[in-house]
């Protein structure tokens, strides 16, 4: 029997009782038929992995009893995600697959374009839990709710670069940019269903953190971008490299 792992708020530590959430008891007891004495996995974003036991178990509420650590905590990849809102299916895919390639932040962004400028924030928070834990990723991504991308960009972190995905074909291969910058931290800005208007690229150019760039000769639909370039990012300045 695999050993299920959930995200619980914690803290975590040997002897520790912790209580899980209703949906997280209906998984536990109708959905994998798990039951008192069961082992299970948790980890709250700050204390690392332990083993755990079933202590109290309806299709309600659950107790859990904490054992062990099973693996200490370790440092997210620095990597943000400034993601277009989209429709409902497909923010939700791409917010999965973010936590799955390892954005620690994933702000979503609306611009001149955008068709949906609104959506669930706790939903998608969710989701991004449920992706941590299929992953075996010991965290989960923060989700800042939909803002405009100027205001996010008015704000912007000194130090960190921002790749940007240029649909123009004048910009530079995201390859040679990303090879080319100075060590720093990384986020990706991806555009919405249509891309970033003429004026806004032209924005974006005058900016010394953004860094424009195509990732290939075909047009990418958003959430595909935005997994190319993370993907990018990580095999080139991330986690992904040989230590």
């Amino acid at each position: 029997m695999s050993e299920i792992r959930l995200h619980v708020t914690g803290p975590l530590a040997a002897g520790a009782m912790v209580a899980t959430t209703p949906a997280q008891a209906y998984y536990l007891a109708a959905v994998m038929r798990r039951a008192v004495g069961d082992p299970i996995l948790l980890f709250d974003g700050r204390s690392g992995e332990w083993r755990a036991r079933i202590a109290a178990l309806s299709r309600k509420a659950a107790l859990l009893t904490v054992e062990e650590r099973t693996r200490p905590q370790s440092p997210d990849p620095d990597l943000w995600l400034l993601a277009p809102v989209l429709k409902r299916e497909t923010t939700e895919w791409m917010v999965e697959k973010a936590t799955e390639l390892g954005a620690s932040r994933i702000l979503l962004t609306t611009s001149a374009r955008s068709a949906v400028t609104r959506t669930n924030p706790d939903r998608l928070t969710a989701i991004g839990a449920e992706a941590a834990e299929q992953c075996e990723r010991l965290s989960v991504p923060e989700l800042v709710p939909p803002t405009p991308v100027a205001q996010v960009l008015a704000s912007w972190p000194a130090g960190r670069h921002l790749l940007v995905g240029d649909e123009s074909r004048t910009a530079p291969p995201a390859v040679r940019v990303i090879r080319g910058a100075a060590p720093g931290p990384w986020a990706l800005l991806v555009g919405p269903e249509g891309g970033f208007t003429g004026a806004e690229l032209d924005a974006f150019r005058k900016l010394p953190f953004c860094h424009p760039a195509t990732f290939g000769p075909r047009i990418l639909r958003a959430e595909t971008a935005a997994i190319v370039g993370l993907s990018l990012i990580q095999a080139l300045a991330g986690d992904w490299r040989d230590p």
